[in-house]
């Protein structure tokens, strides 16, 4: 079974070793317990919302960024390609039926 808590784990520390930067630098920074940190990395421990986004802000990266590369990840982990998972969503138009602007312009007209 695969871990959220792992991946989002392994990305942070993959992020912050890739920057040069200590764990406690990190952790200092983001005003989160060192130990605390290390089991989030470790996947001991699930991280709230408030202290992901704290992680980092401490690392410099977006917050979607980080759960962008943990979606990435888990995609390769359950086996599916981008292609595949392309598949499993509803595309989202990107233009309005012409009924529908039609409609918009006569009532703003």
């Amino acid at each position: 079974m695969v871990l959220v808590r792992q991946e989002i784990g392994d990305v942070l520390r993959d992020t912050r070793l890739r920057q040069g930067r200590t764990l406690r630098q990190v952790a200092s920074r983001a005003s989160v317990a060192l130990g605390y940190l290390s089991e989030v990395e470790r996947g001991q421990k699930e991280a709230s919302s408030e202290i992901l986004a704290s992680v980092a802000d401490a690392l410099d990266v977006p917050l979607s960024s980080v759960l962008r590369e943990v979606g990435d990840r888990l995609a390769v982990l359950e086996g599916l390609s981008f292609g595949e998972f392309d598949s499993l969503t509803s595309p989202v138009p990107d233009t309005l039926p012409a009924d529908m602007v039609a409609e918009f312009d006569a009532a703003v007209h």
